[in-house]
């Protein structure tokens, strides 16, 4: 559905020699000389438009579709260039996927979905659009991104203590765990009418919640008596609910459960409905870990954090160093606001 929606994307056609013959392909760019072709720049462009769900009934002419497509378009160039940049810094550096690497790596794929069957892996491949020499190429191109952003960059980076310690106190509340509570409820309705609240029913209503606390309070189990009494849609569970933040509770009640010691019981509450009692379960504290508790995860935060920001810098640098010849002035438009984006978010501007 979504390829014909790319119709009149590419200004250029180039000739490119496959096996002694001449295939037609449109070229959107130029890297040092290897080209991102409409054929490769639309599949990329019809796989992130597939993980949108919203678009599964789209037609090739809605708007929803356009603007998803102009949604996804700049990061997916920006990537595309990206992609081939490093790339071809691999390649200088000499990485290359070798035959016992890329049949380990096939066995692997084959194992991990099941496709161990010569014959299911090759209808897999077909539905895919794929051939093996395809997915060798696609799987040697993700190995040379990763060996250059793990020797290049990620290699070079160190996380000191001041960076973690630093880290931790900037986002503390991402290493707090709430307070929660565990309740059980008994919950009886009284019936409301067009013309309101029938007095005698409501008094009914009182009732029957104020006797089912006072037989909780003498000692019936509070899981049976909710099984017994209670209109509400918990009473299948014994009445429980959680356990749930402290924070969602009404101020009112939060400041009730405060007071209260695991197995107490409210007062009868008034609910908007009828009227309620709850028992506390359980409850648990705010905790928040300690620095030497979260270490790890401070290090990968920092790491990541890092990570992205010599990313951002090493592409630039090999941005400047390559010859980068535009054959879509819409895509460049593109790249550049994508570009630009990327490089506001790097300088927090």
């Amino acid at each position: 559905m979504f390829k014909r929606c790319f119709c009149g994307l590419v200004l250029l056609t180039t000739l490119v020699p496959v096996h002694g013959q001449e295939v037609v392909e449109q070229v959107l760019v130029k890297v040092n000389g290897e080209i991102v072709s409409k054929t490769d720049f639309e599949a990329r462009q019809v796989a992130a438009l597939r993980s949108r769900p919203e678009l599964a009934n789209a037609n090739e002419s809605s708007e929803e579709l356009r603007r998803a497509i102009g949604d996804v378009t700049p990061r997916l160039i920006l990537d595309a260039v990206d992609e081939l940049l490093l790339v071809q810094r691999g390649r200088e550096l000499g990485y290359t996927l070798g035959d016992a690497q890329f049949t380990q790596i096939l066995g692997n794929i084959k194992k991990q979905n099941n496709l161990e069957d010569e014959q299911r892996f090759q209808a897999a491949l077909k539905q895919e659009g794929m051939t093996l020499a395809d997915l060798r190429r696609s799987l040697e191109r993700q190995m040379l991104v990763s060996r250059v952003q793990q020797v290049d960059i990620a290699e070079k980076i160190s996380v000191t203590e001041e960076d973690a310690r630093a880290y931790y106190e900037a986002h503390k509340q991402g290493f707090t765990t709430p307070a929660d509570v565990t309740l059980r409820e008994i919950v009886v309705n009284r019936p409301v009418t067009d013309a309101g609240i029938n007095v005698a029913q409501d008094d009914e209503a009182r009732a029957r919640i104020e006797d089912a606390r006072r037989r909780a309070l003498a000692g019936e189990p509070f899981t049976s008596l909710a099984a017994d009494v209670s209109d509400g849609s918990s009473k299948a569970n014994g009445g429980l609910i959680g356990p749930i933040s402290r924070e969602e509770l009404a101020p009112a009640l939060q400041e009730q459960i405060d007071r209260m010691q695991v197995g107490d019981i409210t007062d009868v509450l008034a609910t908007t409905r009828g009227y309620q009692i709850l028992k506390l379960e359980a409850k648990t504290a705010v905790k928040v870990r300690t620095f030497e508790e979260a270490r790890d995860d401070i290090s990968n935060a920092v790491g990541d954090q890092k990570m992205a920001g010599e990313r951002v810098k090493y592409l630039d640098r090999l941005r400047t160093q390559a010859t980068i010849s535009w054959r879509n002035d819409e895509l460049k438009r593109a790249y550049d606001q994508a570009l630009l984006a990327r490089q506001k978010t790097a300088t927090g501007s």
